[in-house]
């Protein structure tokens, strides 16, 4: 990522701040970040050399507390990276509406040339060094996994933060994305995949706005290129085929592959991991060793869900598709931005579609802070609620359910149908806020613009509830 990122997200913020009414410090305030903190600390590889670390974590907005936002493990991640990710922080949790303020961690390591327990020492020395300076804490600043990092890491940073501080009743929630018997949630691991697949349905049952991209309503039949098979892009292309969408190309580090007929999802990963590669997929029609390949394939819909600045002033002439959902952090440049608002392309912004994780994220850290398991309590009631009402219905019918239709009907939900519900629930809402927004400009703004007019007016009302600008 370009030290210029920053910039890049600043210059959205000014440009929709400037379709707002508020104050120009309390603009001022929102913008910047509030506080960054930068260590470096050694450690011992296995072969008994030192290493110094370098290490950074950025609070963006302290609006509201915690402050939320993931752990970067990479060879490039910089402070201006950092900032600029807990910037967007700040902006998404507010469009989905979240309690959080914005914020985000970066290592300075290539994880893959590390041991596991090279980087079990690193994790746990940098949880240290957040602990020391007050800089992690349930009710402070809950991390979670990003580029390089996974559920172990956090694992690891849960752990070493309860033995920093015994007997702290909540200590779990401290951190999001966590193994299951380590207090996680069900549902975490699809939920921005999940996530960008219930935003784009939704906007796809927009008739009208389909009509104007020239595209029927539904999901249903639509055309659709993945960028990336990692985590996102996986369950992205997952729901969205279930529901009925067709899988026209995927890429990953090894490039593309491609088939207008549609390509099967589960056959493509279960040939990744027997050879190492899409590419010789024989159910692809096409291949190419390049993985940006897949942005300029024919399809209706888009989603880059790999890396940041994929598509760029000089593709974005070539991109094929009638939505972009950005399924990565900032996968779209400025340029390109503007480029494909002109071409009619309708670019789903990242602070909205990709916003599955940090739902599903405080959704986790209500569980931990409330010490019970989603539909524990509720579940059986549910059931036996649901039996009589099956056995009512059959009854005055004189028809009798199947036993499986009689445990469809009378099914409970359990913690992974309340989180995907709540996920579902929070993506369709917070599109609809943002169609309102739009609306209210006259539909003169993009809707990246109008998802951070919506942010800004979010964030605004809370540092205007407590009387600090008027």
């Amino acid at each position: 990522m370009s030290s210029s990122f920053l910039a890049q997200v600043d210059r959205i913020f000014d440009e929709a701040a400037k379709h707002t009414s508020h104050h120009p410090t309390l603009l001022r305030q929102i913008k910047t970040c509030n506080a960054v903190i930068k260590f470096s600390y050694p450690i011992r590889r296995d072969d008994g050399t030192l290493e110094v670390i370098e290490a950074w974590r950025a609070q963006h907005s302290h609006h509201k507390l915690p402050t939320k936002g993931g752990i970067r493990y990479a060879p490039d991640v910089h402070e201006g990276e950092v900032i600029a990710l807990a910037t967007l922080m700040s902006y998404k949790c507010a469009v989905v509406d979240v309690p959080f303020g914005g914020a985000k961690g970066g290592i300075c390591i290539n994880a893959k040339k590390y041991s596991q327990g090279e980087l079990e020492r690193i994790t746990r020395r940098y949880t240290f060094e957040l602990v020391r300076k007050n800089f992690i804490g349930p009710g402070l600043d809950v991390p979670a996994p990003d580029y390089g990092t996974t559920s172990r890491e956090m694992a690891w940073i849960a752990d070493t933060y309860a033995q920093l501080r015994p007997g702290e009743v909540d200590a779990s929630a401290c951190v999001t994305a966590k193994p299951l018997a380590e207090g996680g949630i069900r549902g975490r691991t699809a939920a921005t995949g999940r996530g960008l697949f219930y935003g784009v349905r939704e906007i796809c049952r927009d008739a009208a706005l389909m009509t104007s991209l020239g595209l029927t309503p539904g999901l249903a039949g639509k055309r659709v290129a993945v960028q990336g098979l990692g985590n996102v892009g996986y369950w992205a292309a997952r729901c969205m085929s279930e529901g009925g969408a067709i899988l026209v190309g995927l890429s990953d580090m090894e490039g593309t592959i491609a088939n207008p007929k549609g390509l099967d999802l589960e056959a493509v990963m279960a040939h990744r991991k027997a050879n190492g590669t899409i590419l010789t997929f024989p159910g692809a029609a096409s291949s190419s060793p390049r993985g940006v390949d897949v942005l300029e394939l024919p399809c209706d819909i888009l989603a880059p869900c790999a890396l940041e600045l994929q598509l760029t002033a000089e593709n974005a002439p070539r991109v094929q598709a009638k939505i972009v959902a950005e399924g990565a952090n900032g996968p779209t440049t400025p340029e390109a931005d503007e480029i494909l608002h002109q071409r009619g392309v309708l670019v789903i912004p990242d602070i909205y579609i990709n916003a599955g994780g940090v739902t599903v994220s405080y959704f986790e850290w209500l569980k931990n802070l409330s010490h019970v398991r989603f539909g524990r309590m509720e579940k059986r009631f549910d059931e036996q609620a649901f039996n009589r009402l099956v056995g009512a219905i059959e009854s005055a019918s004189g028809k009798k359910f199947s036993p499986e239709e009689h445990r469809a009907l009378a099914a409970g939900a359990d913690e992974e149908d309340l989180v995907n519900s709540g996920l579902e629930e929070t993506m369709i809402t917070s599109w609809q806020q943002i169609k309102a927004t739009r609306e209210r400009l006259d539909n003169k703004v993009t809707p990246r613009i109008a998802a951070f007019v919506t942010a800004i007016d979010k964030i605004a009302t809370s540092y205007q509830d407590l009387g600090i600008f008027p």
